[in-house]
């Protein structure tokens, strides 16, 4: 998980300048029918203030035959950001603020992203949260949408919109009904991740103490 995490943040750092820029923007294009589904989308997903689960992820790497599993706890605190904390294999945590990201072993920080010395961290961390939130609207400044609505179900693949975000991360696919349930990553480098969410839990009483402490 760290090596995903990470890696993601890294490829989304090298894309931000460009992503951002009024040429990206430009080149945003949605038909009506891909609004219509969008919208029915975000009226389907549920909007707590707090959601947590567990996390189980499968990240089968180029060449390698043996997939590696890892799982945890996720918490999205809306206005905060998201805790992201693995715990199996390895314990680690990963914390996401509006200001910074910071990554814990134990109670010591190993690793911190300060957003006065690296401005996309912002930018990181509100596309992390939309990605566990479903929130395509944010999504669709990096990704190219195309989504699907059905009765109680539907399905998103987002394909990078920027050279250097797609030779980090290629394309990701979200499935879900209120809440996401499925995130796939495919890779440039062949790589292929799969996060599935569960037991989720929402409102003050899903996020533990030492969870809401980290924020």
């Amino acid at each position: 998980m760290k090596r995903y995490v990470l890696g993601f943040f890294i490829g989304l750092l090298a894309a931000g300048a460009q992503a951002a820029s009024p040429a990206a923007a430009a080149n945003r294009v949605a038909t009506p029918a891909a609004n219509q589904q969008v919208n029915a989308i975000q009226a389907m997903l549920a909007k707590p203030d707090v959601l947590c689960g567990r996390f189980d992820q499968s990240k089968q790497l180029a060449g390698m035959k043996k997939a590696l599993i890892s799982n945890g706890r996720f918490c999205v605190v809306a206005g905060k950001g998201v805790m992201w904390r693995t715990l199996q294999p390895f314990p680690n945590t990963l914390r996401l603020s509006r200001d910074d990201i910071v990554q814990f072993q134990g109670e010591r920080v190993a690793m911190r992203l300060d957003a006065r010395q690296e401005p996309t961290v912002r930018m990181i961390n509100s596309v992390l949260f939309s990605l566990l939130a479903g929130d395509l609207s944010q999504l669709d400044t990096l990704f190219a949408v195309d989504a699907k609505a059905e009765a109680k179900h539907w399905k998103v693949a987002l394909k990078a919109r920027q050279p250097a975000l797609a030779k980090a991360i290629g394309a990701i696919s979200l499935a879900g009904a209120n809440y996401v349930k499925e995130i796939q990553i495919d890779e440039a480098s062949g790589d292929h991740t799969v996060i599935v969410f569960s037991d989720i839990k929402t409102g003050e009483s899903a996020i533990r103490p030492d969870e809401a402490a980290l924020f």
